[in-house]
């Protein structure tokens, strides 16, 4: 790998960009639980057009082998060939209110020349926030709101949307970097952790999207149009329901959720999870499930590392 090579070359014709704005930062990597980030991303790209200020350098920071480029063969020939991006954007929500995005994959080489540069370009635009996202599997029921850990130095979010606030060792993402070099340089930075059902994890589901716009809703004010998401969402909970109906082992596991999630959660005074998945009672009587839940789990998961991602 070339590493005096540059990392990134900013778009000729970008517009101009005002100051104040927050940042927002979603990349794929490590682990993706419901593809969250992912779909976030292409909501993104798909309903809100933005516009590159800043691309990074596929031959730099990714590696090939490990996360393959899609080509469309033809009968006879390739006709496309489709790189990863991953790129610093200018958006505007549905309100059009303007806020920056760093979006694409997570870099597989130079994290803390990388690191480096987003803080820098940060503080160059002026950013008034950093909101970061992650998703990790976790044995939670689909029937319940899904919950966040919220991490940074906006103590605030914290206090009002952290359901799980663990003490414990775990392999690190380059959001997790970031985050750290941001609270080093006195930006405001949160990151949401998403708790997603883990017999879900490896699907497509838009709860979890849905989840992800609402905590940068909850950190930015910025506003989304989430119809179609929850459109989708309703038809994935119907498809999700059929199967469990039709499997007795499926159904036990998910009644067993339900018990010691509700169990966990009567008389709690912590925070409240981003968004309902269904017809629920109110967030206030379903929040901080996450906390109780593995308080009710025999060992220490402190101790084994847990596992936030």
């Amino acid at each position: 790998m070339p590493s005096s090579a540059p990392l990134y070359e900013r778009v000729a014709a970008a517009p101009p960009v005002p100051p104040g704005l927050p940042l927002v930062i979603a990349l794929t990597g490590f682990t993706d639980a419901g593809a969250a980030v992912a779909q976030l991303i292409a909501h993104i790209r798909d309903e809100l057009d933005p516009l590159p200020l800043v691309l990074f350098d596929n031959d730099v920071l990714l590696d090939y082998r490990a996360r393959r480029p899609l080509v469309t063969f033809d009968g006879e020939r390739i006709t496309d060939y489709r790189p990863a991006k991953l790129e610093l954007s200018l958006v505007r929500d549905t309100l059009g209110q303007r806020f920056l995005l760093l979006s694409g994959y997570e870099p597989d080489f130079v994290w803390e020349e990388f690191a480096r540069i987003i803080v820098r370009m940060a503080a160059e635009y002026e950013a008034s926030s950093v909101t970061w996202l992650h998703a990790i599997p976790m044995p939670v029921p689909h029937t319940r709101p899904i919950g966040t850990t919220v991490s940074g130095t906006r103590t605030t979010l914290t206090a009002a949307h952290s359901v799980w606030r663990p003490h414990t060792q775990v392999p690190g993402t380059i959001g997790h970097l970031l985050e750290y070099r941001f609270a080093e340089a006195d930006i405001p930075v949160a990151g949401f952790i998403l708790l997603v059902p883990h017999y879900l994890g490896d699907t497509e589901y838009p709860a979890a999207t849905l989840a992800a716009l609402d905590s940068i809703s909850a950190a930015t004010g910025l506003v989304f149009d989430g119809d179609e998401l929850r459109a989708a969402n309703r038809d994935y909970l119907k498809r999700v329901s059929e199967q469990i109906s039709e499997n007795e082992e499926l159904g036990r596991m998910l009644k067993g959720l339900e018990e010691r999630y509700d169990s966990y959660m009567a008389g709690s005074t912590q925070a409240t999870p981003m968004v309902h998945t269904g017809d629920l009672p109110s967030a206030d009587e379903l929040a901080a499930e996450l906390e109780r839940f593995l308080a009710s789990r025999p060992g220490d998961d402190d101790k084994r590392g847990g596992t936030l991602g």
